[in-house]
Protein backbone atom coordinates (compact mmCIF):
# COMPACT_ATOMS: atom_id res chain seq x y z
CA UNK A 1 0.00 0.00 0.00
CA UNK A 2 1.66 3.34 -0.68
CA UNK A 3 0.15 6.57 0.24
CA UNK A 4 0.54 9.65 -1.59
CA UNK A 5 0.06 12.76 0.88
CA UNK A 6 -1.62 16.09 -1.46
CA UNK A 7 -2.33 19.55 -0.43
CA UNK A 8 -4.88 21.76 -1.87
CA UNK A 9 -5.35 25.20 -1.58
CA UNK A 10 -8.26 26.92 -1.80
CA UNK A 11 -8.78 30.83 -3.06
CA UNK A 12 -10.69 33.36 -1.55
CA UNK A 13 -11.90 36.73 -3.12
CA UNK A 14 -13.62 39.26 -1.76
CA UNK A 15 -16.40 41.10 -3.18
CA UNK A 16 -15.44 44.03 -5.24
CA UNK A 17 -18.18 46.08 -5.21
CA UNK A 18 -16.40 49.78 -5.34
CA UNK A 19 -19.35 50.93 -7.84
CA UNK A 20 -21.96 50.26 -4.84
CA UNK A 21 -22.50 54.57 -4.04
CA UNK A 22 -24.91 53.07 -1.49
CA UNK A 23 -26.60 50.51 0.71
CA UNK A 24 -30.30 51.23 -0.81
CA UNK A 25 -31.63 48.59 -2.24
CA UNK A 26 -28.90 45.97 -1.76
CA UNK A 27 -31.82 44.02 0.61
CA UNK A 28 -34.18 43.37 -2.13
CA UNK A 29 -32.28 41.90 -5.45
CA UNK A 30 -34.19 39.72 -7.67
CA UNK A 31 -32.81 36.32 -9.27
CA UNK A 32 -32.20 36.61 -12.82
CA UNK A 33 -30.32 34.38 -15.28
CA UNK A 34 -27.75 35.58 -17.29
CA UNK A 35 -27.21 33.86 -20.72
CA UNK A 36 -23.04 34.13 -20.84
CA UNK A 37 -22.67 33.47 -24.22
CA UNK A 38 -23.49 37.70 -24.72
CA UNK A 39 -21.06 38.42 -22.14
CA UNK A 40 -17.02 39.44 -22.87
CA UNK A 41 -14.22 37.28 -20.99
CA UNK A 42 -12.13 40.35 -19.50
CA UNK A 43 -14.75 43.00 -19.47
CA UNK A 44 -17.69 41.40 -17.44
CA UNK A 45 -16.30 38.05 -16.06
CA UNK A 46 -12.55 37.09 -15.60
CA UNK A 47 -12.26 33.93 -17.36
CA UNK A 48 -10.05 31.21 -15.26
CA UNK A 49 -6.79 30.26 -16.35
CA UNK A 50 -5.48 27.93 -13.55
CA UNK A 51 -6.40 24.17 -14.11
CA UNK A 52 -6.14 23.91 -10.32
CA UNK A 53 -9.15 26.31 -9.94
CA UNK A 54 -11.24 26.55 -13.68
CA UNK A 55 -13.56 28.14 -12.10
CA UNK A 56 -14.23 31.74 -13.68
CA UNK A 57 -16.04 34.98 -12.04
CA UNK A 58 -18.89 36.72 -12.99
CA UNK A 59 -18.37 40.25 -11.72
CA UNK A 60 -20.41 42.52 -10.15
CA UNK A 61 -21.72 45.76 -11.30
CA UNK A 62 -21.84 44.82 -14.60
CA UNK A 63 -25.33 46.29 -16.34
CA UNK A 64 -27.81 44.26 -17.62
CA UNK A 65 -31.18 44.18 -19.79
CA UNK A 66 -33.71 41.42 -20.46
CA UNK A 67 -33.67 39.43 -23.49
CA UNK A 68 -37.03 39.89 -24.53
CA UNK A 69 -36.77 36.59 -27.16
CA UNK A 70 -35.50 34.20 -23.94
CA UNK A 71 -36.12 35.90 -20.54
CA UNK A 72 -32.83 35.77 -19.63
CA UNK A 73 -30.28 38.66 -19.43
CA UNK A 74 -27.53 40.17 -21.11
CA UNK A 75 -25.40 42.87 -21.44
CA UNK A 76 -27.25 46.61 -21.43
CA UNK A 77 -26.38 47.85 -24.80
CA UNK A 78 -28.87 51.53 -25.23
CA UNK A 79 -28.74 50.51 -28.75
CA UNK A 80 -29.94 47.06 -29.18
CA UNK A 81 -33.80 46.31 -30.42
CA UNK A 82 -33.92 42.96 -28.43
CA UNK A 83 -34.96 44.15 -25.28
CA UNK A 84 -31.28 44.96 -23.94
CA UNK A 85 -31.48 48.36 -24.32
CA UNK A 86 -33.79 48.64 -21.50
CA UNK A 87 -31.28 48.75 -18.22
CA UNK A 88 -33.28 46.27 -15.81
CA UNK A 89 -30.76 46.60 -13.33
CA UNK A 90 -26.76 45.67 -12.04
CA UNK A 91 -25.20 42.35 -11.02
CA UNK A 92 -25.35 42.75 -7.44
CA UNK A 93 -22.27 39.73 -6.41
CA UNK A 94 -19.95 38.33 -8.01
CA UNK A 95 -20.82 35.05 -9.02
CA UNK A 96 -18.18 31.51 -10.33
CA UNK A 97 -19.01 29.81 -12.89
CA UNK A 98 -17.60 26.46 -14.30
CA UNK A 99 -16.24 25.70 -18.04
CA UNK A 100 -18.59 25.40 -20.25
CA UNK A 101 -21.50 26.97 -18.57
CA UNK A 102 -24.19 28.42 -20.86
CA UNK A 103 -26.92 30.30 -17.82
CA UNK A 104 -25.81 31.39 -14.82
CA UNK A 105 -28.10 32.71 -11.57
CA UNK A 106 -27.30 35.94 -10.18
CA UNK A 107 -28.76 38.79 -8.16
CA UNK A 108 -30.06 41.79 -9.28
CA UNK A 109 -30.05 44.95 -8.10
CA UNK A 110 -32.36 47.03 -9.67
CA UNK A 111 -32.63 50.06 -7.66
CA UNK A 112 -30.18 52.11 -5.95
CA UNK A 113 -27.59 54.27 -6.58
CA UNK A 114 -24.18 53.37 -8.03
CA UNK A 115 -21.08 55.13 -9.44
CA UNK A 116 -20.74 55.31 -13.08
CA UNK A 117 -16.98 55.64 -13.25
CA UNK A 118 -16.63 52.26 -11.66
CA UNK A 119 -18.99 49.91 -13.16
CA UNK A 120 -16.81 47.24 -15.31
CA UNK A 121 -17.11 47.57 -19.01
CA UNK A 122 -18.25 51.43 -18.25
CA UNK A 123 -21.83 52.97 -18.69
CA UNK A 124 -22.80 55.95 -20.27
CA UNK A 125 -26.07 57.11 -17.52
CA UNK A 126 -26.94 59.35 -20.66
CA UNK A 127 -27.65 56.52 -22.56
CA UNK A 128 -29.98 55.47 -19.83
CA UNK A 129 -33.78 55.48 -20.63
CA UNK A 130 -35.42 56.04 -17.54
CA UNK A 131 -38.77 53.90 -17.42
CA UNK A 132 -41.68 53.17 -15.18
CA UNK A 133 -40.63 49.27 -16.21
CA UNK A 134 -37.09 49.41 -16.29
CA UNK A 135 -34.15 49.71 -13.31
CA UNK A 136 -34.27 52.88 -10.76
CA UNK A 137 -30.80 53.54 -10.57
CA UNK A 138 -29.05 56.52 -9.90
CA UNK A 139 -25.94 56.60 -11.22
CA UNK A 140 -23.42 59.35 -9.16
Amino acid sequence: MSLQPFTTVQASYTAQRDWLASLHGTDQTETITLDLSKFTANTHYVASTDTDQPYSRFLSGVPVGKITASGLYGPFNPTATDGTQLLAGVVFAEVPFAPGAARLPAALLWHGVVKAAKVPGGIDPTKVTPSSTSAQIRFV
